[in-house]
């Protein structure tokens, strides 16, 4: 029987390999250096590294590769145009996480909508508040959530119980839905501006000087996505200024951001260090369960799932 190298982190290990198919012949990584060296011999790779850097580099040391596998949802850094190039099809972990990353979003609107932070500041000094540091409601708020992926979509059903009006950018047409020429037009309208768009060209920079100054001075950015998305040196000043009222970043840039970045500082940003998919403990069972499907479907010649646009970048 033909064998096909797999090569993954020893991370997945336990819960992969009891489970692998006879024809994968699977080999493991346990830091970098050990990846590098098994990359020319993968056919089938799963690189996740901390560092995108070096996980990019693999694949570039990969030249039998036909299958690239991640845990993570975000492909900016990778080498697309050479995976493109080499006919390497790439599968990420859209959707992997999005129930947690919703849910944070939820947490981060509810944490200022009430002022929770201040409350935990008063416990740490033992102080009784007689008031609450927060009297917003997201009942009857409006949010402008822009992108309509796995996330997207998860945020915009959580937050309809609480009587969040959502108004949705994307490129098809339908009730509550905004086009991509339109929502800037529309910003002074909204309370809270959710980001859950991918990392591309595109949404480089998105939000920037003139977005930020066409919000409401009540209106909350929440930043899901990458920090690229973002002006932060633009933010920065808005929130300084007070001329939008908050930000919940769980993404910045760099990241990990620098201690002595400014940011840290705003007392009206909410910082979370791009923690909201870390923030459960089904990611890797979640993943190896596509993995395996995968595989399995792979060995049939069916479509794996979900695929990466080399093209566009999501």
């Amino acid at each position: 029987m033909t064998r096909t190298t797999l090569i993954a982190s020893a991370m997945v290990r336990p819960a992969l390999e009891p489970r692998l198919p006879d024809w994968v012949d699977p080999h493991w990584f346990a830091t970098t250096e050990e990846l590098f060296a098994l990359a020319p011999e993968a056919e089938i790779g799963w690189f996740d590294l901390y560092n995108k850097g070096d996980m990019a580099e693999a694949v570039r040391r990969a030249p039998k590769l036909k299958w690239l596998n991640s845990i993570y949802a975000g492909v900016d850094g990778m080498p697309l145009d050479l995976m493109a190039e080499r006919g390497v099809t790439f599968t990420n972990g859209t959707g992997i996480n999005a129930i947690t990353i919703a849910e944070y979003v939820v947490m981060g609107m509810l944490t200022i909508a009430k002022g929770y932070r201040e409350v935990v500041r008063a416990q740490e000094r033992r102080e009784w508040l007689i008031d609450s540091p927060g009297k917003r409601e997201l009942f009857g708020s409006r949010a402008l959530l822009l992108g309509y992926g796995a996330i997207g979509q998860l945020v915009e059903e959580r937050l309809k119980p609480f009587g969040v009006d959502v108004t949705v950018v994307r490129r098809s047409r339908g009730e509550n839905v905004l086009g991509p020429d339109e929502w800037r037009a529309r910003l002074h309208e909204f309370d809270w501006v959710i980001l859950a768009v991918p990392a591309t060209a595109e949404t480089d920079g998105m939000i920037g000087a003139a977005e930020l100054a066409s919000m409401k001075p009540e209106a909350v950015l929440v930043n899901i996505a990458r920090g690229s998305v973002v002006d932060q040196d633009a933010l920065l000043a808005a929130l300084n200024e007070k001329r939008i009222a908050g930000a919940f970043l769980d993404v910045t840039s760099p990241e990990p951001l620098p201690p002595e970045d400014p940011l840290w500082a705003a007392d009206n940003a909410h910082i979370t260090m791009h923690l909201s998919g870390r923030a459960q403990d089904k990611m890797f069972v979640r993943s190896v369960e596509r993995f395996l499907d995968n595989l399995d479907r792979w060995y049939q010649g069916l479509r794996v799932e979900p695929q990466v646009n080399l093209a566009l970048g999501y």
